[in-house]
């Protein structure tokens, strides 16, 4: 049985004067799963991402979120349906520890508002206690605990990326976009990062949609990948399938099949 949709992408246009950067582009990503997005420099990825995540409207077609037409919703009204992205450089408050890098993540906290903090102050501090327990929590999932005391502008590359999965969390997203998640990460650590996205997606249902030139890595998290060459999706399915498709390896890798497999 086919699986549910959580984002349906339909017949989506985009330019930028002349330039055609997004084509009739249609893809699905389906509840429950890891899937890749792939392709050569302007194959048009990032501009498909920015539209699902809000920060750029189609010139036309339209974008669904779990049923709901997204299409014209900034991205805070996205991230309050449960669609959140993460960048290629990662953005932390590098003066607050990571610790409180998660607790500033929970929207309308009643700390927010000084009349809360004034008059309100036992169900100020009862919200942050919970919100201290469910960071906590968070840290403890992603084997953070070492560094969650630590200012974030501290971290390596790689706790950064773990501390964007973890504010993900602190929402329950229902979909996270990544966008180059093995950018400025070593290789231990992105060993530890795809083990965080693997447990993130099998133990807490997450579904992740992945723009990424590692290969090995989406070869590793995704299934199925997506192909896109000028703005068009031109093939999917499995990585194996697809590094074993020299028309695709040729035309759009610009190599051969045997230097990707």
């Amino acid at each position: 049985m086919e699986k549910q949709a959580i984002i349906d992408v339909k017949a989506v246009n985009k330019g930028f004067g002349g330039l055609k950067a997004v084509s009739n582009c249609s893809l699905s990503v389906a509840k429950g799963s890891i899937t890749g997005l792939i392709g050569p420099n302007g194959a048009g990825k990032t501009t498909l991402f920015n539209m699902v995540a809000g920060t750029l409207m189609p010139d036309s077609g339209q974008i669904l979120f779990d049923g709901k037409d997204v299409t014209h919703l900034q991205p805070h009204e996205r991230f309050a349906e449960g669609l959140l992205r993460t960048f290629q450089i990662a953005h932390e408050f590098s003066h607050m520890t990571a610790l409180e890098n998660l607790m500033m993540v929970p929207p309308g906290q009643p700390g927010e508002r000084l009349i809360d903090a004034w008059f309100r102050p036992g169900k100020t501090a009862r919200v942050e206690a919970e919100v201290r327990k469910k960071a906590n929590e968070v840290i403890e999932f992603l084997h953070l605990g070492h560094v969650k005391h630590e200012l974030a502008g501290n971290l390596s590359g790689g706790q950064k990326k773990l501390l964007e999965l973890g504010r993900t969390m602190m929402v329950d997203a229902k979909a996270v976009l990544l966008d180059e998640v093995a950018a400025g990460v070593n290789r231990t650590l992105l060993k530890d990062l795809a083990a965080n996205i693997k447990r993130m997606n099998t133990e807490l249902g997450y579904t992740f949609f992945v723009i990424e030139h590692d290969m090995d890595l989406i070869a590793e998290l995704c299934d199925p990948v997506i192909v896109m060459a000028q703005g068009e999706v031109i093939a999917e399915g499995p990585m194996e399938e697809l590094r074993n498709n020299p028309e695709i390896v040729e035309a759009y890798f610009g190599t051969a099949v045997e230097d990707v497999a």
